[in-house]
């Protein structure tokens, strides 16, 4: 299926899972996952419609945010994989969002290194909600507190939160927990929109526990080789 067909296929997707959910389509956010598929994949599927793309690699991301440099102005680009503290200013300089803070020295040097001229870089807060050892993320009795301490940092915006449940059985009560977990920060006062939630195989049960924004990309891009 061509990146244009598949994408179509992905919004409408979305958009029912919305509709069956009880919520408008335009409450969740479709983030493409270009990692691994070349820039000129990342062109078409701009072509197509998408302006929103996740990286998983900060090398390989910041390489094809050089080779789309005629595109910046209209492209968002997310890093979704693991951040390293030591890679910090390159992704504070060169990326709209990060999804994957999990510890305050990567923010603190996030929101010193971020250039003044440009908007505060979006952050998420990664959550281990299944508890993996092989998982990145937060435990999420400790992810209230480190929020506390990134939404007083400046050149930084607190966004929200993001998680990969595991799959199987468990993972609608994981999608569940997540949205709890988020609709509690709310409550407690910190000013989050973003629930980073659900991906190609799960994105109907992630909205229907309340993710704005899901990260699909093997049903656009085809299978990563």
């Amino acid at each position: 299926m061509a990146i244009y067909e598949a994408l179509q296929a992905t919004k409408n997707r979305i958009t029912a899972a919305c509709v069956s959910a009880g919520r408008p389509p335009e409450a969740v956010q479709l983030l493409t996952v270009s990692k691994t598929f070349p820039a000129q994949a990342v062109r078409e599927a701009f072509a197509a419609g998408a302006c929103a793309f996740g990286e998983n690699y900060v090398q390989e991301g910041l390489a094809k945010i050089g080779e789309l440099v005629d595109l910046r102005g209209q492209l968002e680009w997310h890093l979704i994989g693991p951040l390293q503290s030591n890679k910090t200013r390159p992704v504070a300089e060169q990326f709209d969002w990060v999804h994957t803070v999990d510890r305050l020295k990567v923010a603190q040097r996030l929101s010193e290194q971020r250039p003044a001229d440009l908007p505060p870089l979006n952050i998420c807060l990664q959550v281990n909600v299944s508890g993996e050892d092989s998982k990145s993320g937060l435990l999420p009795a400790d992810v209230a507190g480190l929020a506390r301490q990134v939404v007083t940092l400046p050149r930084l915006r607190l966004r929200g939160l993001m998680a990969i449940p595991e799959p199987g059985p468990g993972a609608v009560a994981q999608h569940q927990a997540m949205a709890a977990l988020f609709e509690s920060l709310k409550a407690d006062g910190l000013p989050l929109d973003t629930l980073s939630l659900g991906m190609s195989a799960d994105l109907e049960a992630a909205i229907a526990a309340g993710s704005t924004m899901v990260r699909v990309g093997s049903a656009i891009f085809g299978a990563r080789s």
